[in-house]
């Protein structure tokens, strides 16, 4: 079977995928949700949803640093990536051994056209689609914020999310208005953060473990914002999880 992945590469199955490693937090619980638990053999020791994937299934390394010797040891005959997530020498090496299939995400549309082709290659399709009309239908029902300007801080020394980006989408998604218009995850000052002037800062909880320091450091520069701790997960996974992000967004204060 010949399929197209989200890069445009033709990624060739010689059957529907029997034995699968999953590189992508993320995307490894939409496979769990889409009822293909046993067909999963690899995850990624940062796969910790849901909690039975790191306790059941064998970990083949980080995001960005595979265990080449693991993979091969389990014969993959499909093992799913993402642009974004993995590193591309990890990829371009894997393959040239196994089919490859890779995501890139950022934003709803193409989430759920991810979702979409994951089920399609696993033979889920019903499942998948049942799964992609239900978070249509959950987004539409999203409240909005339209005169909120948002800074949304990922790591420290400050680097901020800009446009081009699922996280950036989530906050538009929400009527918010990001006050970084560069692309991907530009690095901030705390001068350039004073000119920004947003009404809101917004610390994740992943991937960089804000701490009390760091949200005075902020505060001093910007005494009339407010500063907010969110759930990181629940703007940056774009598998099935959106479906609880929904209603994680809805009991946020943003005004």
């Amino acid at each position: 079977m010949e399929f197209t992945d989200q890069l445009g590469r033709i990624v060739n199955l010689p059957l529907p995928p029997q034995r699968i490693v999953s590189l992508v937090p993320s995307q490894t619980e939409l496979l769990f949700e889409l009822g293909l638990t046993d067909r999963l053999i690899g995850v990624t020791k940062f796969c910790v949803h849901p909690a039975e994937a790191l306790k059941t299934k064998t970990i083949v390394g980080g995001t960005k640093n595979f265990w080449f010797d693991i993979i091969d040891q389990l014969k993959p005959d499909l093992i799913i990536g993402n642009k974004e997530e993995n590193y591309e020498a990890g990829i371009r090496y894997l393959e040239t051994r196994y089919p490859v299939w890779m995501s890139d995400v950022n934003d709803l549309e193409s989430a759920l056209e991810m979702i979409q082709f994951i089920s399609v290659i696993t033979q889920v399709q019903d499942k998948g689609q049942h799964l992609v009309d239900k978070i249509r239908v959950a987004f539409k029902a999203l409240p909005l914020f339209p005169t909120v300007h948002v800074l949304y801080l990922i790591w420290y020394p400050w680097m901020a999310v800009g446009c081009n980006t699922f996280i950036h989408s989530m906050l538009i998604r929400l009527g918010l208005t990001n006050v970084i218009n560069q692309s991907r995850y530009p690095e901030l000052s705390g001068t350039t953060i004073q000119q920004l002037n947003p009404d809101l800062i917004l610390l994740p909880s992943e991937p960089f473990p804000f701490k009390e320091t760091h949200k005075a450091e902020l505060q001093k520069l910007l005494p009339k914002a407010r500063i907010l701790p969110v759930d990181g997960e629940m703007f940056s996974w774009y598998g099935s999880r959106m479906l609880q992000a929904v209603d994680y967004f809805k009991t946020l204060p943003f005004k």
